[in-house]
């Protein structure tokens, strides 16, 4: 009853700030521990046609690492930001990315970068507590809240998404340098 009463509360407020657009859009929510976040995230990606934007706290997930390489290959424009602490000597997600041919920026002006955001085609927005990790899937109590067809809203997180990529700076593989 609780969640409910949240989302008619993000519902009248999406409907303040972006207008009555918002009653179409399709809601969905997945919480830790118990329920699978890291398919439902991948799944969104997986039906991506367009585009793909990501901003990412910590980010070793796998699955979603693998969704996103997939939906590069099948022609969709795939970008992340990520939280300088991606930026490691080790081969990390960034890596993995870069190396698909995934333009990768790392956000380091703030102290901490510490968003979880996916937007999909310009109209989806997948955002929550949850890490794109195994973690979060698998030993942290974390929320996902998916927001299906609200342009508008997609549009905000977008926008946030190119301030925050204007910021940033390519992802440096320090592996390279060794060479």
């Amino acid at each position: 009853m609780v969640m409910w009463r949240y989302i008619l509360a993000l519902c009248v407020a999406c409907t303040v700030q972006f207008g009555s657009a918002v009653q179409s859009a399709e809601l969905r929510t997945c919480f830790t521990p118990g329920e699978d976040c890291t398919s439902l995230i991948v799944q969104q990606i997986n039906n991506a046609k367009s585009s793909v934007l990501v901003q990412a706290y910590s980010f070793t997930s796998e699955p979603i690492i693998a969704a996103l390489s997939h939906a590069k290959q099948r022609g969709v424009d795939v970008r992340a930001i990520l939280d300088k602490t991606n930026e490691q000597e080790r081969y990390t997600a960034a890596t993995f990315l870069m190396n698909h041919g995934i333009a990768v920026l790392i956000d380091d002006k703030p102290a901490i970068a510490h968003n979880k955001v996916i937007v999909v085609d310009g109209t989806d927005v997948i955002t929550g507590s949850f890490n794109f990790t195994k973690a979060a899937q698998e030993r942290n109590a974390e929320n996902v809240l998916i927001i299906k067809q609200e342009p508008q809203l997609a549009k905000a997180y977008a926008d946030n998404w190119k301030r925050r990529a204007a910021a940033s700076r390519p992802y440096d593989d320090f592996r390279e340098k060794r060479r």
